[in-house]
């Protein structure tokens, strides 16, 4: 199983990227999968406009991000959330990738995950992105909100120190 995981922030000491590649690596240790980590700071792009896309064409890495997508069985994200919304990174980059083809996801087996240092846990772009799955071909198996981040994750350890939390991260991950 190659599975494609990604914080949909650039911020490079996330949070949600700790998250994520613990998510990750459960997968790896538990199904052998052959995880890759995306960094959303390689796919920084010119704010996507019509205009833009009409007179320069498609930019290389929003179809590189497409393609990886498609090349993977299945797909781990877990959002940052910038003013109750996505971070301007993702949504610019899944902007981009829309206009390839609606179903970005294509289909793919996805998990949907968020965590911040409040008792949210950014919840409300982890909402948005679960409503919205289905819009763009996501496979959804399952979502996670992590809230305090810092009083249920060990950063030394990399992993989710709170049971409750972790039991249910381990139960929508054995769906992929």
């Amino acid at each position: 199983m190659k599975v494609l995981a990604f914080a949909a922030t650039n911020h490079k000491a996330s949070i949600n990227k700790q998250l994520v590649t613990h998510a990750a690596n459960l997968l790896a240790a538990d199904k052998g999968a052959e995880v890759e980590i995306l960094d959303m700071n390689d796919y920084e792009l010119p704010l996507y406009s019509i205009e833009r896309q009409t007179e320069d064409g498609m930019h290389p890495l929003a179809q590189q991000f497409f393609d990886k997508i498609g090349a993977a069985d299945a797909v781990l994200i877990s959002f940052a959330e910038h003013n109750g919304s996505y971070a301007a990174v993702y949504k610019n980059l899944f902007d981009w990738a829309s206009r390839i083809d609606m179903k970005v996801y294509q289909g793919k087996p996805t998990v949907l995950l968020s965590t911040s240092p409040g008792s949210a846990g950014a919840s409300n772009v982890l909402a948005g992105a679960v409503n919205s799955a289905g819009f763009f071909a996501m496979d959804l198996k399952g979502s996670l909100s992590v809230p305090s981040f810092n009083d249920n994750f060990d950063v030394e350890k990399g992993e989710l120190t709170n049971p409750e939390l972790a039991a249910e991260l381990k139960k929508i991950l054995a769906s992929v």
